[in-house]
């Protein structure tokens, strides 16, 4: 039995149709038949596929690209607050007359600071140093530091789990005046 090249050629595009079948797990026809194309009834048996599969891939992959973006933007803000409260309070101690009310004063800026950004006073401390004795005499440098937890964003329960998104600080220092 002779086999002609164009029996051969059949065999081998019957053989690569079948594999390709099964590669992409579509059901096997018999070796016989012959498949034909027909995408106007493709497209009407996938009528509305399309649409479904777009709305669920969009939903599993934008939400959570779009918390990572909220919660970096929280990170973001959180330490300008922190770098503009530091900043402030040290400024605002040193142009005080007694210690007691520089150091009020100070916590006070750093609230205002604070809740300019959006943020808890209460996930936020407060730290004053001196290089001295005496914190406004003349030549001293006062350091102001801010520490600021940020939480997660969009979380119920993020204060009493401890869910903290960072743990920002920021510090600054001011040189008290000669002449004051």
């Amino acid at each position: 039995m002779q086999t002609s090249p164009g029996d051969t050629s059949r065999s081998l595009l019957v053989a690569f149709r079948l594999r390709l079948r099964a590669a992409l797990c579509l059901r096997a026809e018999p070796l016989g038949t012959a498949t034909t194309y027909a995408p106007q009834q493709e497209q009407e048996a996938q009528g509305g596929n399309a649409t479904v599969e777009f709305t669920f891939l969009a939903l599993l992959l934008m939400v959570p690209v779009v918390y990572f973006v909220v919660t970096v933007g929280q990170i973001q803000g959180g330490s300008f607050a922190v770098v503009g409260a530091a900043d402030q309070a040290a400024k605002v101690f040193v142009t005080q007359r007694d210690p007691v009310s520089a150091r009020i004063a100070a916590e006070r800026s750093v609230l205002v600071a604070l809740r300019d950004h959006g943020h808890d006073a209460e996930k936020a401390s407060i730290t004053i140093a001196c290089n001295r004795g005496s914190c406004l005499a003349a030549g001293a440098t006062v350091t102001v530091t801010v520490r600021l937890d940020v939480s997660l964003p969009l979380m119920p329960f993020a204060d009493v789990l401890q869910l903290h998104a960072s743990r920002l600080s920021a510090s600054a220092s001011q040189v008290v005046g000669r002449y004051q």
